[in-house]
């Protein structure tokens, strides 16, 4: 059987700065390991997002400028951003995406820019510092490591229903102190890896796909799709 999978890529002309893009070819590649097509539609200013077309949404990073315009327009589209996740729709969000998801980040001149609050994260600025360097963590609850490249200012803590993506084993991770990388809230995963994540943890992209595929498909036989050994470098 061949499935299909429609795919929101947020803002993604916008928010497309650290290469993060590849994400989305990752997850074609991967895809058609397990004999999916995905429809990828770019989601930007002024678009509705309705949480019943999509099932699977990516969420990049992009500079202080363009994520600023972005703050502005996503209230417009959080009741049914939050609806989505709430449900249980599969999302990756990286950086500013997963900044944006929280209750605020404060901005590089020290303005506090509201998210959507779909997420109990908050995110505070670093005073003329950053994160940089290579990171690896690991999920103590899968066994899995996840190996990637950090690049952030912002400081972020993890809230009510939250859980990291991994604790850190090299590297700096959410906010430098608390060992924490990312997050996973129901089936929204979050990080501050570029690289792109998916390009070097090919587990991480077939949990999205297999998630995506079991919530469209419920009744379709899986197992194929499950049992299929993927490469961790794409």
């Amino acid at each position: 059987m061949k499935y299909s999978l429609d795919v929101a890529h947020l803002y993604g002309n916008l928010l497309n700065t650290y290469g993060d893009n590849g994400n989305l070819l990752a997850l074609k590649y991967y895809a058609k390991q397990m004999d999916t097509d995905l429809n990828i539609k770019v989601v930007s200013l002024g678009d509705d997002f309705k949480a019943s077309d999509y099932d699977l949404v990516f969420f990049g990073g992009g500079q202080d400028y363009e994520q600023l315009i972005v703050s502005k327009d996503i209230p417009a589209k959080k009741e049914e951003l939050t609806k989505y996740i709430d449900e249980g729709g599969p999302m990756l969000a990286i950086c500013g995406g997963y900044q944006l998801l929280g209750h605020y980040y404060i901005g590089a001149q020290g303005e506090k820019i509201p998210g959507i609050g779909a997420l109990d994260h908050y995110t505070l600025s670093q005073d003329h510092n950053r994160f940089i360097g290579n990171i690896l963590i690991k999920n103590k609850e899968t066994n899995e490591e996840y190996h990637g490249f950090e690049n952030h200012n912002g400081m972020t803590f993890l809230g009510q229903g939250e859980k990291p993506l991994g604790v850190v084993e090299s590297g700096h991770g959410n906010n430098g102190s608390d060992k924490t990388e990312g997050v996973i809230y129901k089936n929204v995963y979050g990080s501050y890896f570029h690289g792109p994540i998916l390009t070097r943890n090919g587990s991480l992209a077939k949990r999205l796909l297999i998630t995506a595929l079991t919530r469209k498909y419920p009744q379709a036989d899986l197992s194929a799709q499950k049992a299929l050994k993927i490469s961790e470098t794409f």
